[in-house]
């Protein structure tokens, strides 16, 4: 009988699915798509073969994430790829938090659905939706391998200094608050590719990671292990952000409620969805502010250098805790495309041996590359995320594991 190769990535949000098909013989994408809107009358989907085939787009409501996945297996069976396919090895789904319990990629079962309930209380506009995702594939497929791929999991290997507040530890451990970070399958995959573009293996090279889309986060990479990351107990703490404040005196909550009168839900608010780019210049798009930069827009300036300014701390920072910096790699939305971030991020950094080539940063290409100039001692480097394919490859690789064991 031929070995199933190929996995289902679901990337299950609380209105939204996205997901891919790929043949993990040769990492080749099938078939990608997304519902968005579930629960209302606009809901839609987009469906994109990838192996020939035109995108399809239809329009209409689904109810809920049974009726979202359901409309998901009638796509990909229309191009012959349908969930009930004997080649389905497995489906992977991404979780974003799992604590300190879930350091690998974990085949879901009923005590691990009621581990990563538990931790509703610190990833309450994540954890419930995956775990619907998650239920629903099962019910669909209950003969299948169903996998989570932790965003948390690449971060657990941080040293306890540096994944502990400085708060009373009783306080600390009841109420599971520490450092956890975010965006770990990101970290994971660019850490490993940034290996790969200088010809080394990942145990050989310390890298700091910069992830910079909508929500942005910085990793320190010392020989394939993460020891330090920019979010904490929740996404919220680290970068500016296009939404999000990021580091932020604690103080200031307690001087809105008392002074402004603001409830901790009014500040949840504030801090994560009208902070950061969009709080400070009313744009969240790096090209919208950018544009209104090259028009004289002082906001929008002050917007930009207050992005870079976080993001050079940062830099420094993680070359102060891992010592030898092999190389920086921007990655994510904003990392892969905003040459002038870039730019300025490494600007002024040359005597800790970080510069980029105008020349090569200007380049736009969906390769990883290295954009710094051939005299610099730390390599700079451009490396589009995957966090799809590195969810289907670390299923794939524990359904193969498993399938192992039992031979």
């Amino acid at each position: 009988m031929t070995t199933p190769t190929r996995v289902l990535v679901l990337n299950s949000g609380s209105s939204s699915v996205k997901y891919q098909l790929l043949d993990m013989r040769d990492d080749r994408r099938l078939a990608q798509g997304l519902v968005e809107r579930i629960g209302e009358e606009t809901s839609r989907i987009v469906h994109t073969p990838l192996q020939g085939g035109e995108k399809r787009e239809k329009n209409g409501p689904i109810a809920d994430h049974a009726a979202a996945l359901k409309a998901v297996a009638e796509e990909l069976a229309a191009d012959g790829l349908g969930m009930d396919s004997p080649e389905l090895a497995a489906i992977g789904h991404r979780v974003v938090h799992g604590g300190l319990r879930f350091t690998e990629p974990t085949v879901i079962d009923e005590e691990v659905l009621a581990e990563i309930e538990r931790l509703v209380p610190v990833a309450p506009l994540h954890n419930p939706a995956n775990l619907v995702g998650i239920r629903t594939a099962m019910a669909m497929r209950p003969d299948l391998p169903q996998v989570a791929v932790f965003d948390t999991a690449f971060h657990t290997t941080m040293p306890e200094s540096a994944a502990r507040y400085a708060i009373d530890v009783e306080t600390a451990d009841a109420h599971r608050i520490r450092r956890y970070g975010f965006h770990g399958t990101s970290h994971a995959f660019v850490s490993r590719e940034t290996a790969k573009l200088l010809g080394k293996e990942p145990e050989e090279v310390n890298v700091i990671v910069l992830h910079l889309g909508n929500g942005a986060s910085a990793s320190a990479v010392r020989g394939g292990r993460c020891v330090d990351t920019s979010m904490g107990l929740t996404p919220l703490e680290g970068l500016v952000m296009g939404t999000r404040s990021g580091d932020i005196d604690p103080a200031v909550t307690f001087h809105l409620k008392r002074v402004a009168g603001m409830s901790a839900d009014e500040i949840d608010v504030l801090l994560n969805k009208r902070s950061g780019l969009v709080g400070l210049c009313g744009d969240n798009d790096m090209r919208e502010i950018r544009r209104r930069i090259d028009e004289g827009d002082e906001r929008a300036a002050l917007a930009f250098d207050i992005y870079v300014h976080r993001l050079k701390k940062y830099i420094g920072a993680y070359y102060a805790v891992l010592g030898r910096v092999d190389a920086v790699a921007f990655t994510a939305g904003v990392g892969e495309n905003a040459a002038p971030v870039r730019e300025a991020a490494m600007a002024g950094l040359e005597e800790l041996g970080l510069a980029v080539d105008a020349d090569l940063n200007s380049v736009r290409s969906d390769e990883a590359r290295i954009i710094s100039p051939v005299y610099a001692r730390v390599a700079v480097a451009v490396v589009p995320t995957d966090e799809e394919l590195e969810i289907a490859r670390q299923s794939y690789a524990l359904v193969l594991e498993g399938a192992g064991s039992n031979e």
